[in-house]
């Protein structure tokens, strides 16, 4: 009866979302906002922490606290709110990738792998077995669904907008995607939530990654992968300069400062991290400035069927960069190569460049280590003062 109905047009039936509920003011106004403009929302919570696990992941995002504060949001505004178990395929897709990049002797970005294999991926298994249409969540991004394809851009807030986390994401998944905060500020966020009298209105924002205590990822590396993993291996300079020894190439970072040998009568800074060998190469600070580099798995939501030999955008090397003027070249294999109009420091292997045109996300890839900063064969030279 209920069929005939909306088939005959007498009953409008409701598009079904499925929000991604943190148990934070972000994605619960959310929530609201998509009740607002008539979607039926289901709330859904994952549990990415290992049940021995729970007990650190307490006050975390998707730890115990942030299912209990999600449901009761969910309550409060009367939509079905489940829990999803997706430890394993977190572990597997977010943690294991986290590791490995350090070991690489990259710098990683779970938050990117996140949100293209786990909320954007996964959950929508979740969100099909459900009848849901489309996947909400509460970040800063505005998503525009056109005819042909769907554009990615910058929230309005700048302090706010987190299309960088979301380049990564491929048309199908952008085209059932909802980011109903985009065109908000985070004030305006807060004061709806505490309109609707919710508990969370005033909830601290997360400013760490969220399977990490402390953000101390040292540690976590160190306890996550033991201790028997962490190799040694020699620091030098660009001539080859044997100037100390370290514990594991996963302890370092282009552009860090702290950790490494003094003696130097200016700043020292990593400018290298080369894994073959386990070394560690260090510079100065105009060592860190690069005019060039490649990136590879790149993904692109660029307008038009074919992808051009060039063009010309703004790019992000990292989620805290003011994006600067640079030419694109597409190659092979998923790779392209970057050209800076003006040369940027600490471009870091491992992180996302981002592309811009405007406010719209033209996608990006990952960046890769650049080979060119030292010589490929370091000859071992030690000072006297090493012995």
């Amino acid at each position: 009866m209920v069929e005939n109905l909306i088939s005959s047009g007498l009953i409008v039936e409701r598009p079904r979302v499925l929000v991604g509920m943190s148990g934070g003011v972000d994605s619960s106004v959310a929530v609201w906002l998509l009740k607002e403009q008539g979607y039926e929302v289901v709330g859904v919570t994952m549990k990415v922490w290992p049940q021995d696990c729970m007990s650190r992941a307490e006050d975390k995002c998707c730890g115990p606290q942030a299912i209990a504060d999600a449901r009761g949001v969910a309550h409060a505004l009367g939509i079905a709110h489940y829990v999803v178990d997706e430890a394993e395929s977190f572990e597997r897709q977010v943690i294991d990738y986290f590791t490995a990049e350090y070991q690489s002797g990259r710098t990683p970005n779970p938050c990117v792998m996140c949100n293209e294999k786990v909320k954007f991926g996964n959950l929508w298994t979740k969100a099909k077995a459900i009848g849901a249409e489309y996947i909400a969540t509460g970040h800063y991004a505005i998503v525009d669904h056109l005819e042909d394809r769907s554009v990615l851009r910058k929230g309005i807030d700048p302090r706010k907008d987190q299309s960088y986390f979301l380049f990564s994401l491929r048309q199908e998944q952008l085209r059932r995607s909802l980011f109903p905060l985009g065109a908000m500020e985070k004030p305006e966020i807060r004061a709806i939530a505490r309109k609707l009298g919710l508990k969370i209105a005033d909830k601290a924002d997360s400013q760490e990654i969220c399977f990490v205590p402390g953000n101390d990822y040292k540690a976590f590396l160190k306890g996550h992968l033991g201790e028997s993993e962490f190799q040694p291996g020699g620091i030098f300079d660009k001539s080859g300069t044997r100037l100390g020894d370290h514990d594991g190439i996963e302890m370092f970072t282009i552009g860090q400062r702290k950790g490494l040998p003094g003696g130097s009568p200016k700043p020292m800074y990593v400018i290298d991290i080369d894994p073959e060998s386990r070394s560690v190469i260090v510079g100065e600070a105009e060592d860190l400035v690069v005019e060039e580099f490649e990136m590879d798995h790149s993904t692109w939501n660029l307008e038009g069927a074919s992808m051009p030999e060039s063009f010309e955008c703004t790019v992000k090397i990292r989620y805290g960069h003011a994006a600067t003027p640079a030419t694109v070249v597409p190659l092979e294999d998923g790779k392209a190569s970057v050209r800076l109009h003006t040369p940027q420091r600490a471009v870091t292997p491992g992180q996302a460049a981002v592309c811009y045109r405007d406010d719209a996300v033209l996608g990006g890839g990952w960046i890769a280590r650049n080979r060119s900063v030292l010589t490929p064969e370091l000859p071992v030279k030690v000072p006297s003062n090493l012995g």
